[in-house]
């Protein structure tokens, strides 16, 4: 009965001092998130107060809003790199990208090389409102161009909601996924804190991610979290190893 009424623990508790994240969003001007090399100098030193020991920063790309190149991403994470090295700031990171799944990035990824977490494990996201019409084609297709979708925070894909057999299928399709660890605390809003919870217990996550863009995302990592599946949660943040370099 005790066990019934035992504290969650708070986010930041659950990363070891080696968490590596996957999802950020900390180069300067380049997308939606740090908006200045002070404010990402800020950001880094945050994520290794609590616990972030290497990160994959991963600017978004998509074509119609944030069209970055590789190239441009390429260039600001090696000037970024240099500019901590000014602040101070050691912590080992690299760069990919976000990239939103649509029509421009099905033909994107046939014609030039994809920026990727590792290897060939590539990060995609897509709208919150409707999937892509050819969401499975573009699944297929990115698989056999030689990569492995990994499927930014799929608890947040609202549509996806009445119907969790749809996340079943997307798994089937190749899709690995990672979970926004902001969802653990309710960040998101309460229904997608419990999706996360329901594909937590379904044991569907591959990985974590910070998905940091500013410091109130810093800041959520002081609260408790509001899933069960501890075990299982623990289990996934430690996949990230993965992606150590």
């Amino acid at each position: 009965m005790l066990s019934f009424f035992k504290s969650k623990p708070y986010l930041k508790d659950l990363l070891s001092d080696d968490y590596i994240d996957i999802h950020s969003h900390l180069l300067p001007g380049i997308d939606d998130g740090a908006r200045s090399m002070n404010e990402t100098a800020k950001l880094v030193k945050s994520l290794k107060e609590i616990g972030i020991y290497q990160f994959i920063t991963t600017p978004h790309v998509s074509h119609y809003i944030w069209n970055n190149s590789p190239q441009s991403i390429i260039d600001n994470h090696s000037k970024t790199k240099l500019l901590l090295d000014d602040h101070n700031v050691k912590v080992p990171f690299n760069a990919a990208a976000e990239y939103f799944m649509d029509d421009w990035f099905e033909n994107h990824f046939k014609n030039e090389k994809l920026l990727t977490l590792k290897d060939n494990y590539v990060l995609v996201e897509m709208s919150y409102m409707n999937a892509p019409v050819q969401l499975y084609k573009i699944l297929f297709d990115l698989q056999v161009a030689g990569y492995i979708p990994v499927l930014a925070h799929p608890e947040r894909y609202l549509f996806y909601h009445k119907n969790l057999n749809e996340y079943d299928k997307l798994k089937k399709a190749g899709c690995l996924f990672q979970l926004n660890l902001l969802a653990l605390v309710g960040y998101y809003g309460e229904r997608i804190t419990k999706v996360a919870d329901q594909l937590l217990k379904k044991g569907l996550y591959d990985f974590t991610g910070s998905d940091v863009h500013h410091n109130n995302h810093i800041m959520a990592f002081n609260q408790k979290i509001k899933v069960g599946n501890i075990a299982t949660l623990k289990e996934v943040i430690a996949n990230n190893q993965f992606f150590k370099f």
